[in-house]
């Protein structure tokens, strides 16, 4: 994680899990737990941002917190209502800009 948006996402992940110590090998744990995260999410709902302040960064910091605690299975359970309505508005969203373009 090298640019200024990354190592910001990072401070913010460690200010909302209330890291407040400095740990270079757990921050390489964390930097870690947000790439899967990303990934994870984005493969459930398409496209996603999360860099500013967006249902998408919500459940990143959540499936983070999540990941430290090795409650992986119980996340994708506890936040499923959430990302099935993310993949809803998606798909919403891209069906109306498909008949924008017809």
């Amino acid at each position: 994680m090298a640019d200024a948006k990354t190592e910001q996402l990072l401070y913010d992940v460690k200010n909302y899990l209330d890291i407040t110590w400095d740990d270079p090998m757990g921050e390489e744990k964390l930097i870690g737990m947000v790439k899967r995260g990303m990934n994870a999410i984005q493969g459930k709902i398409g496209e996603c941002d999360f860099y500013e302040e967006t249902q998408e960064r919500a459940l990143l910091f959540d499936y983070v917190m999540y990941a430290r605690a090795g409650e992986i299975p119980q996340f994708w359970q506890s936040y499923k209502e959430e990302i099935v309505s993310l993949q809803i508005s998606r798909k919403v969203d891209t069906y109306g800009a498909e008949e924008k373009r017809v």
